[in-house]
């Protein structure tokens, strides 16, 4: 896919965050949109920035985690455009516990929307994406598809997932030959709202601190913004990429991960427990 205009994309969490980003930076290049979302807010404001370029923009409320809903917004998008040529699978959602202390009620809420969303969201639109004649499936996964880190065991399970699965997928897509690939994206530290909407479950004996305090960190360090993760992610697919890291971060811990694959691990347990003692030490102050 070498131009995207013309084209009709589908984004799922719209709403804010990478896929509002990716969705302006479409829509400037002449691209048609479908755009979803479990936040109707949300998506009424990324529809409000839209309304300065020429292109159809259709919105639909989705839960992704719920396959039926899945399937009737690809079969409506197809309805309302025409076609599909692209969809970006990026709605999702964070979780803060330790193995121990995670409930299963979260840890199934959470691979519902970050693992089973993008498996509905690739089935659905993959034989409207092969009918429109040049197509591509965009998986979003994370710098934490990437390495483990503690705390983030749910997070980590779904985008090693959705990472293995995307690579799986683009061999088979190769193997065929046809006119659909597909790209898996991780990216590092985006200034999103996906820390502030996490939920924070009970952390054991590794207490990071409250919500606000880990988003107010998560802030601070995050190298990318939006804007810059969109222009990425459309890249990646003008090149036909089969990995796109985002962030000088990404590739940081990319390399870290290649050159000392269970070294890094102790670098990050020693990190959590510099953290620990800081935080202790503040409590008894």
């Amino acid at each position: 896919m070498k131009s995207f205009y013309g084209k009709v994309a589908a984004i799922t969490g719209a709403g804010s965050g990478i896929g509002q980003a990716t969705a302006i930076a479409l829509a400037k290049s002449g691209c048609h949109l479908s755009l979803s979302d479990v936040n109707e807010k949300g998506l009424a404001q990324t529809l409000d920035k839209l309304r300065p370029y020429p292109v159809k923009i259709t919105t639909h409320h989705v839960d992704v985690g719920d396959r039926a809903a899945v399937y009737q917004y690809a079969d409506d998008s197809v309805k309302e455009h025409g076609k599909v040529n692209l969809i970006i699978n990026n709605a999702g959602v964070g979780l803060g516990e330790t193995v121990e202390a995670m409930s299963y009620e979260n840890f199934e809420w959470l691979m519902n929307i970050n693992f089973w969303g993008v498996v509905y969201g690739t089935k659905a639109f993959l034989p409207h994406l092969k009918q429109s004649g040049d197509g591509h499936v965009v998986n979003i996964s994370s710098i934490f598809g990437i390495i483990g880190v503690p705390t983030q065991s749910a997070y980590n399970a779904a985008k090693f997932a959705v990472r293995g699965f995307t690579e799986s997928l683009r061999e088979e897509l190769d193997i065929e030959n046809g006119c659909v690939s597909a790209t898996c994206v991780h990216p590092g530290g985006v200034k999103t709202n996906i820390a502030r909407n996490s939920r924070m479950g009970e952390m054991g004996n590794m207490s990071m601190g409250g919500q606000d305090e880990i988003a107010e960190m998560f802030d601070r360090i995050a190298m990318s913004t939006p804007e810059q993760a969109a222009k990425a992610i459309l890249q990646g697919v003008k090149k036909n990429q089969r990995r796109v890291l985002i962030g000088a971060d990404a590739v940081l811990l990319d390399t870290a991960q290649r050159l000392m694959p269970t070294g890094y691990q102790r670098a990050l347990e020693t990190l959590f427990r510099m953290n620990k003692g800081r935080s202790a030490k503040a409590t008894a102050i």
